[in-house]
């Protein structure tokens, strides 16, 4: 699992990578229309508003995190997230510290750290620290959207149960 994590990473930064050939007209723009859509989709996970939270990934996204099957399509993912806010106390909290749009200016990726809380059915507190790293894609509207979320432990932690 861990290592088509990587590959799939790994491909992904290639094809940013491939992608240096032609300009974006102003990248700082693009930088900024990101980290606002990142702002908007860490608002409404903090609200628990399923609807908007899943407005920020695209119908092909896939969330990747550790020790657990890729959660691939809009379906999948809203099954997780749905189970995710009906955890007793679930908290979710994001930092977003790097944003490098592509020259083509059709993909990004951004990398982080976040905080998940939670209570577990037995009652259990549970605070996980993570490193994240998220690929946005420009979308025909010209909004930006996630088509790849993963993230691994920053430190020691209980298992992952939510993202």
């Amino acid at each position: 699992m861990r290592a088509g994590a990587t590959a799939i990473l790994l491909a992904m930064i290639l094809a940013l990578a491939a992608c240096q050939g032609s300009a974006v007209s102003d990248p700082r723009r693009e930088e900024a229309a990101i980290r606002a859509s990142d702002a908007r989709w860490l608002a409404a996970a903090r609200a628990h508003d399923l609807e908007q939270t899943l407005a920020y990934w695209t119908q092909d996204a896939i969330i990747m995190q550790p020790g657990s099957p890729a959660i691939v399509g809009k379906a999948a993912i809203r099954a997780y997230v749905s189970g995710a806010f009906a955890l007793p106390d679930f908290s979710i909290q994001w930092v977003t510290d790097k944003v490098h749009v592509a020259k083509s200016g059709d993909l990004a990726y951004s990398t982080g750290s976040d905080q998940i809380s939670l209570t577990t059915p037995d009652g259990k507190r549970v605070i996980e620290h993570n490193n994240s790293a998220v690929v946005w894609r420009k979308e025909p509207d010209g909004s930006w959207k996630v088509v790849l979320d993963m993230w691994n432990p920053a430190e020691s932690a209980p298992e992952s149960t939510a993202h």
